[in-house]
């Protein structure tokens, strides 16, 4: 693709040749025909090694990315316009409208004639399928569930019963979704099985990771709201609700009937326990507990700081006598408050 088509459909300002491009790289290993971008100013020695035909740049960053051979295209955001340059260089795969012979569809099913459903495909009875939506091989669709236009269901995703999924999702493989919450009720000696009987409502531009779990509800429904993002290897429990463009990292953790507002970001391998809310625009760091509700958005931590193992180690013998140190603190306190207080030397005499 020639620049100039790239700037016709995403804006910016060309600087230099009208070049042509195939594809991106990153900046250090970048070559003739290629295109790459600068946003983090701690990789600018990279730029004078880089033989990329095209950098996207700040306009600060202009004149230091300027040589002979290259061009530039400015734009105010670089790692958001190569974001789209990668979408605009690598297109989604369009929809084949049709149904795989090893797939096996309910008669009763309402599948798309544009909807292209893989080899080994089951979708149940009364199914709905959208326009151009993609089921891949493997791929379980239960009864009664709904699928919106332009959604695309990975290999062997599996979606319960009942589960509605909106318009230009992407479920990748190994994902479940709607699968029972972990409700259990103690019955004298045994655990007694709570039937989960709501559902999971997945609404539009959602993007799920690969081997996620989201459980449905118990009585309401679990929800994902619009254009969240989850990546691979997270569990959503029963009742949960995740707010409109919240993006939430691996291995992360949320219990159950817990609201996590919009706009929130989550670090790898959070974890939340159940029944608490978190505010809007609120953003939890990497391996961090969270034990109650977040009422005031700000940027929230709690993981401990990486050490050797012998430095580990001699911190953890006194954190565990920190509750014995604590009492020490607290009885000197009051010994001090009860001791009268000493005279004050008058000025001007010896003591």
């Amino acid at each position: 693709m020639k620049l100039t088509e790239i700037i016709a459909a995403l804006g910016g300002e060309l600087i230099g040749d009208d070049r042509e491009v195939a594809c991106l790289a990153p900046l250090a290993g970048a070559g003739e025909g290629e295109i790459t971008f600068l946003a983090n100013p701690k990789y600018r020695k990279d730029l004078d090694a880089s033989g990329a035909s095209c950098v996207i740049v700040r306009e600060d960053m202009q004149a230091a990315a300027a040589r002979d051979g290259r061009s530039l295209i400015i734009a105010a955001n670089p790692y958001l316009y190569f974001a789209r340059v990668a979408a605009l260089l690598n297109p989604a795969p369009v929809a084949i409208g049709g149904v795989h012979a090893s797939a096996v569809v309910d008669e009763t099913a309402c599948v798309a004639a544009s909807a292209e459903i893989g080899a080994n495909v089951v979708v149940g009875a009364r199914a709905v399928v959208g326009e151009r939506c993609r089921l891949l091989p493997g791929t379980v669709v239960g009864d009664d569930v709904t699928i919106g236009d332009d959604t695309t269901l990975y290999a062997n995703v599996t979606v319960y019963h009942g589960c509605v999924i909106g318009a230009r999702v992407g479920i990748h493989s190994g994902t479940v979704i709607g699968a029972d919450g972990f409700g259990l009720a103690w019955d004298k000696d045994h655990w007694f099985k709570i039937p989960q009987t709501g559902r999971v409502l997945i609404e539009d531009d959602v993007e799920i990771g690969a081997n996620t779990t989201i459980d449905r509800g118990a009585l309401a429904d679990t929800v994902i709201r619009r254009g969240a993002k989850i990546d691979n290897l997270v569990q959503i429990a029963h009742n949960c609700e995740i707010g409109e463009h919240t993006a939430i990292a691996g291995c992360t953790g949320i219990a159950g009937s817990t609201r996590v507002g919009a706009r929130c970001t989550l670090g790898g391998a959070v974890m939340m326990v159940g029944h608490i809310e978190i505010a809007d625009g609120t953003h939890i760091g990497g391996g961090t507990l969270v034990s109650k509700s977040i009422k005031k958005p700000d940027n929230y931590a709690s993981s401990y700081p990486m050490s050797t193992a012998k430095e580990w180690m001699a911190n953890a013998v006194h954190l565990r006598h920190l509750d014995a140190l604590a009492g020490r603190v607290k009885s000197l306190e009051k010994r001090l408050a009860a001791e009268p207080a000493s005279s004050t030397p008058q000025q001007g005499k010896e003591q």
